[in-house]
């Protein structure tokens, strides 16, 4: 049976966790340590034992705030908290303490940049706080699931999208754009491979035109972005043939194998009712001032949107290099700070692109652990202005030498390397006349108006000068000297 599958329109919504980078957990003063020994950062507080009583943490609700402000939120100052109640094993209490109905971010969005240049806002209904459940450990022990209660309590934001994205594609840039403001805001490392970011997927199909949504079914356990737009793929291609077929779709909820690049059932999903939400009896409401608000939106840092908007506009990048430098906060920073030394700003978007970050990636080292500081490359970019080394020596010699002895200047090793450009007319023009006596045959071939010649004789300048002959003054003396060849 052949199917037009663009008969249909995926419905898809996101619900994105992301677990707060605080050194304590949400209501407790418990540790919070990626990798630590199983069950060795937990309390009675966190475990939920009778007579223990939470407590809120500031720097949580601060960097809620944080985020809700950038995302274009509605803040509210009068907060509540409410008990979620179901029975799973990794949850210590019984229940996790979460925010219901009332959200301390409400509206807001964020906006996307698809492949085809086009871009779409994609509004959020909320951004709440909550705690997080333990970890079930499936692969520890032969016959028994393992639990490690250390993830348990520990701060989170749960954002969710209202359903407005239609391609796996576009749940891909939604994240990946969540994914770089937490990281800017530095709430949240945002690496889903360990867990501390989170998405769960609410995908439907619909003939394009109806209004009412499909059956909503939930994907879940998706440990990367790339595979949340697999899944995705996955599940709107299985509705439509499953729709096709005259089968009827459930609301439920549904797992993704990435090895397989399937989903298949968990559970039929829970509604609200079967969570037992009340009011949260330990926990007093938050209120949250105007000052301390006008406070976190004082500490802000610059977002990625207003810097790509200031790379392009006021440094006139292109949109390719304000992207790639704006990818990370570190990064972006970096090149701002060498702009503090060089007006070359196109030079400066290179040396940051091309060679500092490959030389992060290739010895997979972050830009904070970088022994260059951002002064050392203006300090290169203008030895190559000047005209005193070549941007080939540049790349190839000085900076590497100059990472293995970073308290030296690019001057001191291009000079100890013998690397300084020469531009002295008698030497340059030493250099010209071997290179062009080398190649009669080639002279006679430039004569007859093969100009591109002009590149082999400069090659050969370049050998014999060891890569010191300054190339705009040779190159030009080259020719001078050619045209005057009888």
């Amino acid at each position: 049976m052949s199917i037009d599958y663009n008969k249909y329109e995926a419905v898809i919504g996101l619900e994105v966790h992301a677990q707060m980078l605080n050194k304590s957990k949400a209501f407790c003063s418990d540790a919070v340590e990626y990798g630590a020994s199983p069950n060795t950062l937990v309390s009675p507080i966190s475990l939920g034992h009778p007579g223990t009583l939470p407590v809120h943490n500031k720097e949580a609700v601060k960097n809620a705030v944080k985020l809700g402000v950038a995302c274009n939120c509605d803040i509210a100052q009068f907060n509540h908290y409410a008990r979620k109640n179901y029975f799973y094993a990794d949850l210590p209490k019984g229940y996790q303490i979460s925010q219901h109905n009332t959200p301390i971010c409400e509206n807001g969005h964020i906006d996307i940049k698809l492949k085809d240049g086009s871009e779409k806002r994609v509004n959020l209904i909320r951004i709440h706080m909550e705690e997080d459940t333990g970890k079930s450990m499936h692969d520890q022990d032969v016959f028994d699931t393992l639990i490690d209660y250390n993830r348990a309590g520990t701060a989170l934001v749960e954002m969710v999208s209202h359903p407005e994205m239609h391609t796996g594609e576009e749940a891909y840039q939604f994240l990946t754009e969540v994914r770089k403001l937490v990281r800017y805001l530095g709430i949240c490392d945002g690496n889903m491979e360990e867990g501390s970011m989170r998405c769960d997927a609410n995908v439907s199909v619909r003939l394009h035109g109806a209004k009412e949504f499909g059956v909503k079914v939930e994907v879940k356990n998706m440990n990367s972005i790339r595979n949340v737009q697999r899944a995705i793929d996955y599940e709107i291609k299985r509705q439509i043939e499953a729709i096709e077929e005259g089968e009827k779709i459930f609301q439920e909820t549904r797992t993704f194998e990435a090895t397989k690049g399937i989903t298949i059932i968990m559970r039929t999903k829970e509604g609200a009712s079967d969570y037992r939400y009340f009011p949260e009896p330990d926990l007093p409401p938050l209120h949250i001032t105007q000052h301390f608000i006008d406070e976190v939106k004082h500490l802000m840092p610059q977002l990625p949107k207003a810097l790509f908007a200031k790379f392009t506009n006021e440094y006139g990048l292109s949109e390719y290099d304000a992207g790639v430098l704006t990818e990370s906060r570190e990064v972006a920073e970096y090149f701002e700070a060498i702009l503090q030394h060089t007006n070359n700003t196109k030079a400066a978007a290179n040396w940051v692109m091309v060679q500092v970050k490959g030389y992060l990636n290739e010895n997979a080292i972050d830009i904070n652990d970088f022994v260059l500081k951002p002064e050392q490359i203006a300090e290169i970019i203008l030895l190559i202005d000047e005209g005193k080394i070549s941007n080939s020596v540049a790349t190839q010699k000085v900076f590497g030498e100059l990472i293995n002895q970073p308290e030296k200047t690019a001057l001191q090793i291009a000079e100890s390397l013998n690397l300084i450009q020469e531009s002295n007319s008698d030497e340059l023009q030493h250099w010209i006349d071997s290179a062009i006596a080398k190649f009669p045959e080639k002279v006679i071939e430039y004569k007859g108006g093969k100009v591109s010649l002009v590149g082999l004789f400069m090659g050969e300048v370049m050998k014999l000068s060891k890569g010191k002959a300054d190339p705009k003054v040779a190159s030009q003396m080259v020719k001078d000297t050619l045209d005057k060849v009888s």
